[in-house]
């Protein structure tokens, strides 16, 4: 339940979204944790960061799950495995408490959000029923 302004403005943007555009916000919603993951880890604010961390580990297992193997072929293994990587990377930082890994995935995430903004978006009709979020890359 939204329960500001911008929550409200958040829940009508998500539920109006094509796939295209909520897989756009996945990344930026991660690439934002990571880098507030990043500041947090500056200031030396721990639980902070922890919980950017697993906001972003969280977004890359909801992107991983999104895909669909079954079409996406090589594609969509090669995704997989990049998602998994970046987690492992964010567990790392997070363990030892080190940026380097941090601005990696900060790095990664947004190239996947830039090639993936080439995607045109998706036109969905007011009366057509939506599907589950599914990649087909």
């Amino acid at each position: 339940m939204a329960h500001t302004i911008f929550d409200k403005y958040r829940e009508e943007e998500i539920l109006n979204a094509d796939p295209v555009q909520l897989v756009d916000m996945l990344f930026r919603g991660a690439i934002d944790a990571v880098g507030a993951a990043r500041r947090h880890l500056a200031a030396g604010e721990i639980r902070p960061r922890s919980r950017q961390i697993v906001k972003a580990w969280e977004i890359l297992l909801e992107l991983n799950r999104s895909l669909n193997h079954s079409q996406g072929g090589d594609l969509s293994r090669n995704l997989a495995s990049l998602y998994a990587y970046m987690q492992t990377r964010l567990m790392e930082a997070n363990s030892s408490q080190s940026d380097p890994p941090l601005l990696e995935v900060e790095r990664l995430l947004t190239t996947l959000q830039e090639g993936w903004q080439q995607v045109p978006s998706l036109e969905v009709s007011a009366q057509e029923e939506r599907e589950p979020l599914s990649c087909t890359c």
